[in-house]
């Protein structure tokens, strides 16, 4: 399982936002949202897409996605 699988799986799991309900604000098909959810890593595309889509749904979701995907990357050190 890919990082962003991981992170995606980790978010909806932790915030009860189900696939369907990502996927009806994606604009996308279950199916397509349940392969990340089970592994298969979504485009970096994508990626942008789910975050979008994330935000009106529950935008601390959102930014938790993203930090479980990018981790360091984004973080402050200065902290």
């Amino acid at each position: 399982m890919g990082k962003a699988s991981q992170a995606l799986k980790g978010v909806l799991e932790n915030y009860g936002i189900s696939q369907n309900k990502l996927a009806v604000a994606m604009g996308i098909s279950r199916a397509n949202v349940g392969r990340w959810f089970h592994g298969l890593d979504p485009s970096a595309e994508n990626i942008a897409a789910i975050t979008i889509a994330l935000k009106p749904i529950d935008r601390e979701a959102a930014k938790e996605f993203v930090r479980q995907y990018l981790g360091e990357i984004v973080e402050d050190d200065s902290d």
